[in-house]
């Protein structure tokens, strides 16, 4: 197993920030994000010795959160209301120090399962045609969807304002 400890320091090093904020974009709650994040390297560690590099060691990642996520979500099922977003989303703009993550990340937790997880995966600078492995849908449809996603932020963003 030693062979494998160097590569998963390095796995860590390398994504766990960027699953943290895939799985915070996707439950827009912090704690539970370190939890999704937790897990997933639970499962890249068990699983680090059956990786057959059919694909890259980010997508495989990736769609290993991916797939958390929605267990998770499907297993609580929870129901949010307004309050409890606005207290859970202080703490990630307190954690992040942005004005404006909060705005994002409600908008963002506001988009279908797959909307979540496609915008997700861009804003952490993933290309479009390794999305199109993780999410299991054709890379025209997610550029097609990118370009929707983006449109439907942006629209979310400035309602807020309003």
């Amino acid at each position: 197993m030693s062979k494998y400890k160097a590569i998963f320091e390095s796995l860590y090093q390398q994504y766990w920030q960027r699953i943290y904020r895939l799985a915070l974009g996707y439950v827009n709650d912090a704690d539970w994000a370190k939890d999704i994040a937790q897990e997933t390297f639970v499962n890249v560690w068990n699983q680090l010795p059956k990786f057959r590099a059919e694909a890259e060691y980010s997508t495989w990642i990736y769609r290993i959160a991916v797939n958390i996520c929605l267990r998770q979500i499907e297993r609580s099922k929870k129901v949010v209301s307004d309050q409890d977003k606005v207290q859970r989303s202080k703490s990630v703009e307190e954690e992040y120090q942005e004005v404006n993550t909060q705005r994002l990340y409600k908008a963002i937790s506001e988009l279908t399962e797959i909307n979540r997880i496609i915008i997700s995966l861009t804003l952490e600078g993933m290309d479009q045609k390794q999305i199109a492995v993780v999410t299991g849908i054709t890379h025209a449809n997610v550029r097609t969807r990118v370009h929707r996603i983006k449109e439907e932020l942006y629209q979310k963003l400035n309602n807020y304002g309003k």
